[in-house]
């Protein structure tokens, strides 16, 4: 004879299955249908919590629909409920899989009423564009940073850019954006690269710390990437070559030197080639030696 597994068919196994599975499709009706037969069956199941949780952020959403935020500052406190209440919530009653569909949506209806908020730096998270990141719609986040003025100016915004052009184009599309912020903002490179699922550029990256890691204790060392990226990986000069940069600081001046010199070596130019090498090594010894490596 068979024998019954009494924990797959237990009738609180039934309930709560019944309770997430409302939850997870957002039908609220149901949701308080299967949390009252969960609680009248077994009151103090651990489900229920983070049911009610779930179920008061369907409400709230559904009576706001898509009424504009008052201000940043709303944006902010409705960012943390995801992240300190809603989050956990999910997880617990939902699974890691179901529970990041579930929450997609609830920063996309965030995103949606925060369209019209303006970007203020010491408020940042509450911008749409941050918020559409968390959902994982790209085209609207770049649109949404896009609308920003001066955005390629401007680190945060940069970033943002950087991320949903990464995720929705491709690392070529990107690449100019990073090096740009890499300039711009240097520790912030650091901060956005885990956010972007590319093993080669997360092994590049440490590569590079390996190095350089020692020049500074604030990430400003991170303005040398792009140019060690151009000695390290050549076949990256064609995107790289995109990047806007008209400063005469140290860095970019580097990173516009080691272009030069990939070109003469190409052309064969030694005399000129010497040359540019000095000045290499003028601008960033542990780069010029980095660059010799190879050669």
């Amino acid at each position: 004879m068979q024998q019954l597994d009494i924990f797959a068919d237990s009738r609180d196994r039934v309930l709560v299955n019944a309770l997430a599975d409302a939850v997870a499709q957002r039908d609220i009706g149901a949701a308080q249908a299967a949390a009252a037969d969960l609680a009248h069956e077994f009151a103090d199941d651990r489900h229920l919590g983070p049911a009610a949780v779930l179920i008061e952020a369907m409400q709230d959403q559904a009576s706001a629909a898509d009424a504009p935020l008052p201000g940043l500052a709303a944006a902010l406190s409705a960012r943390e409920t995801i992240e300190q209440r809603q989050r956990p919530a999910a997880h617990s009653l939902l699974g890691a899989v179901a529970a990041a569909a579930w929450l997609a949506q609830s920063w996309r209806a965030l995103a949606q009423r925060a369209r019209a908020l303006p970007f203020e730096p010491s408020t940042a998270q509450g911008h749409a564009a941050a918020l559409w990141l968390q959902s994982g719609d790209w085209a609207q986040a770049a649109q949404a940073a896009q609308g920003i003025e001066s955005w390629r100016r401007k680190p945060q915004p940069l970033a943002w850019m950087a991320q949903a052009t990464w995720r929705q184009a491709g690392p070529d599309a990107a690449w100019p954006l990073l090096a740009e912020l890499a300039w711009l903002a240097p520790p912030r490179v650091p901060l956005l690269l885990p956010l972007l699922p590319d093993t080669r550029m997360h092994k590049l990256a440490r590569a590079f710390e390996d190095v350089f890691d020692e020049l500074s204790d604030d990430g400003g060392h991170w303005a040398w990437w792009p140019a060690w990226l151009l000695v390290e990986q050549p076949l990256l000069g064609a995107p790289l070559e995109q990047a806007l940069t008209d400063s005469e600081a140290a860095p970019p001046r580097a990173f516009r030197m080691v272009q030069s010199l990939l070109r003469l070596e190409r052309q064969g130019r030694h005399a000129d080639i010497v040359s540019h090498r000095k000045q290499l090594q003028a601008l960033h010894a542990g780069l010029f030696a980095a660059y010799m490596r190879t050669r």
